[in-house]
C-alpha cells in the first residue's frame, strides 16, 4: 500500500496583503482564496445586494463556480482561487 501522507511542507516567503482594510499575512505560491481561508475569512460576497443574511464563499477552489469573486487591486469580479498572492495586494470582499 502506498503512503500518501505529506512528509513535509515548505511554505513560500511571507507576503502582506490588505483584506477589507486589515493586514493579512499570506505566503508566496498561495492563492488569494487560500490566504483568505487561512485568515478565517470565509464569507466573500452577497449574491443579491438586498440580502444581508445570505453570504457566499468559495465552493470549488478551481475557478469554475465563481463563488469566490472579490475585488483585487481595484479590479472587480476576480476569482480569488485563481489569483496568486503578492506583496501589497489589496483585496476587498463584498462581505467586508
Amino acid at each position: 500500500m502506498t503512503d500518501l501522507r505529506i512528509k513535509s511542507h515548505q511554505r513560500g516567503k511571507p507576503v502582506s496583503l490588505l483584506v477589507d482594510g486589515r493586514p493579512v499575512t499570506a505566503y508566496a505560491g498561495e492563492t488569494v482564496f487560500a490566504a483568505l481561508l487561512a485568515a478565517g475569512i470565509i464569507a466573500l460576497r452577497h449574491p443579491l445586494k438586498d440580502q444581508t443574511e445570505t453570504v457566499r464563499g468559495g465552493f470549488c477552489g478551481m475557478g469554475v463556480c465563481q463563488e469566490c469573486q472579490v475585488t483585487v487591486d481595484g479590479m472587480p469580479d476576480r476569482r480569488a482561487c485563481m489569483i496568486p498572492v503578492r506583496e501589497g495586494m489589496e483585496v476587498v470582499t463584498d462581505s467586508g
